[in-house]
């Protein structure tokens, strides 16, 4: 029995270099189970904050789309990553109160959905990274200094909206070959809408197009401005980026077809909703690579040497049961473009 005790911590009366070895073997697991806490330091779980205009449920494909680029990278939701999610339910007034509450919660980034959360989150803090979801002109609406070298706490993606004018309107000149006036639906300010016009003028001349410009500042022009497409003989409406119209969506749709004006909308929301026809980015793609400028930026990395990126992925979508609610046949050249066909 005294032998065992001493062999146990390693005194042997032998001191054989077996009973060296035992001691030492010993030594280390009684370290090793009465000295956890100091040996093991609990990791930090980064939290990140998710700023959106919108509520949850209308823009659920691009939230998904952000988890699935985390869960790519490795990170688990809950566990590894915290994502404190914001929304304003469509009160724009909102959401400066919502960017100021995950200031205080002292989120290690925040990752906004569009334009007017981007500028919430930079109106509460220049400390805190900020990962723009999408933006159609980030350099126009002054959150960047340029693409390739943002220069501040700000950078992510861009839609480059403001260049997809031109193509909207060729799209609406293929759907309707004898197009010849074009009502043009914006938002005067909104700081990308000069230059979504003027990419609309410099294709008119080209499909010999006239465009009638109409100013939507707020949800009470819509119905007017349907007015005035119907009275100057509008053949076709093409729907520029702007906070308003894609707020009241909905109404928009109902009136192009009450109107029976074929319409071409600068985000797929609106041909879910029942509109005609959309070509842009692939709005989901780019949630799911806004996840790597929050890995890189979780790595170390600063956002004003992080480049903002632009779509790789383009979708054009139509929606033949709205053709059909117009009394309009889509050619089949046409038809056969579309990435996703609502039937």
């Amino acid at each position: 029995m005294k032998r065992f005790w001493i062999l146990d911590f390693g005194f042997s009366i032998g001191r054989s270099k077996n009973n060296k070895v035992f001691c030492i073997v010993l030594c280390a697991l009684f370290f090793g189970f009465y000295f956890p806490a100091e040996a093991q330091q609990p990791k930090k779980v980064p939290r990140i904050g998710f700023l959106e205009t919108t509520p949850s449920s209308v823009n659920s494909a691009r939230h998904e789309a952000f988890r699935q680029g985390l869960h790519e990278l490795g990170y688990v939701e809950g566990k590894s990553i915290v994502i404190e999610w914001r929304y304003a339910d469509g009160k724009v007034d909102r959401l400066s109160e919502l960017a100021a509450e995950l200031v205080r919660l002292k989120v290690d980034i925040i990752v906004s959905g569009g334009r007017t959360a981007t500028h919430a989150a930079k109106e509460a803090t220049v400390t805190i990274p900020i990962v723009m979801g999408q933006d159609p002109d980030p350099v126009g609406n002054g959150f960047i200094a340029s693409l390739a070298r943002p220069g501040g706490n700000i950078t992510g993606l861009s839609t480059i909206a403001t260049e997809l004018s031109g193509k909207h309107l060729e799209l609406l000149k293929e759907t309707v070959p004898r197009l010849s006036r074009v009502a043009v639906l914006g938002t005067s300010t909104t700081p990308s809408n000069a230059q979504a016009l003027r990419g609309a003028e410099l294709a008119a001349g080209a499909f010999k197009v006239q465009l009638q410009y109409l100013d939507v500042l707020s949800p009470n022009d819509i119905e007017t401005v349907f007015r005035e497409a119907r009275k100057e003989r509008a053949g076709a409406v093409l729907m520029l980026p702007s906070p308003v119209l894609i707020s009241q969506r909905t109404q928009i749709v109902d009136l192009t077809v009450k109107s029976r004006l074929p319409a071409i909308y600068a985000r797929p929301e609106y041909v879910e909703d029942g509109g005609l026809m959309t070509y842009g980015p692939r709005i989901t793609d780019l949630f799911r690579r806004a996840a790597t400028y929050v890995d890189k930026i979780l790595k170390g990395a600063k956002p004003a040497d992080i480049p903002v990126e632009q779509p790789i992925k383009f979708e054009f979508i139509i929606n033949v049961r709205a053709a059909k609610q117009i009394g309009l046949t889509i050619p089949p050249n046409v038809l056969a473009r579309a990435d996703k066909v609502i039937r």
